[in-house]
């Protein structure tokens, strides 16, 4: 296991090298998961890429930190962990909230990245009534007390049910995620605008999102797709909310034609 402080936080990561002159991939999670989601997809992609890995502030085995959050507080974090590890011009996949924070991230720090896959996410999530409402919900009972509205949003019905021992592992994951750091990126989430900004993306992006997604459907990834100038958009069927749990093949194959279009456009 790797930790860094960064901006007062201590963050968990993980480097993985590949030989020189590889891309480096970076993955940002989603809500009330850590970078364990993206097992399958990073066992495809060992030895042609190199790949960071993290947990955000208030989720895995990083810190909490002090709350209230804004989404600048979780692209600090991820660009101040870019600079500890001396990465720059990165393909940077962000999921959910993790789109939300790479997009973030090239808007303040364009140099560190190449390329956007936003996967599964928007230019906004959600309404205010919404995130408030999950909040008071949170502090009232707790967050299993709506764990299974959210999993429903999150996976297929094929995937959720309880004789799987995966969607159980994945239900545990969000439960026993720290209240304070879930609540305070639900806040964050709330407050993150990028309507506009999103209209100003000058990298390749690559809009991915599955065909049963309760959270971010695909009408509204397909929103982002047209606001973003050139932007790719590819539906993965079978899937929900969290394509890297149900459908990795699917998306590493996607990740892996992108990044390779790149390169054949000397991009």
């Amino acid at each position: 296991m790797q930790f860094e402080k960064i901006n007062g936080v201590t963050l968990h990561y993980q480097l993985i090298g590949a030989p020189e002159g590889k891309p480096v991939v970076v993955f940002a999670n989603s809500l009330g998961t850590d970078f364990r989601i993206w097992r399958d997809v990073i066992v495809r992609l060992v030895g042609e890429f190199a790949v960071i890995l993290y947990d955000k502030r208030g989720h895995g085995l990083s810190d909490t930190g002090a709350t209230p959050y804004s989404i600048d507080d979780h692209v600090d974090d991820l660009a101040g962990l870019l600079d500890h590890l001396r990465v720059r011009n990165a393909v940077v996949c962000g999921l959910s909230i993790g789109g939300l924070i790479a997009q973030g991230l090239y808007h303040k720090r364009p140099e560190l990245v190449r390329a956007l896959v936003l996967c599964d996410t928007a230019h906004k999530i959600g309404t205010a009534e919404m995130w408030d409402a999950r909040i008071r919900a949170i502090y009232e009972e707790g967050i299993e007390s709506i764990a299974d509205m959210i999993l429903e949003r999150w996976f297929t019905v094929d995937y959720r049910k309880p004789d799987n021992p995966e969607f159980v592992g994945y239900r545990n994951m969000l439960i026993r995620s720290p209240r304070d750091g879930y609540t305070a990126t639900c806040a964050a989430i709330r407050d993150a605008d990028f309507t506009e900004s999103a209209k100003l993306i000058d990298v390749p992006t690559m809009c991915v999102v599955g065909t049963e997604d309760g959270s971010t459907p695909p009408e509204l990834v397909g929103e982002l797709s047209r606001l973003i100038p050139g932007a790719l958009y590819q539906e993965i069927p079978g899937s929900g909310h969290l394509p890297c749990i149900e459908q990795p093949v699917v998306l590493t194959d996607a990740i892996k034609l992108f990044i390779e279009k790149l390169k054949s456009e000397g991009k």
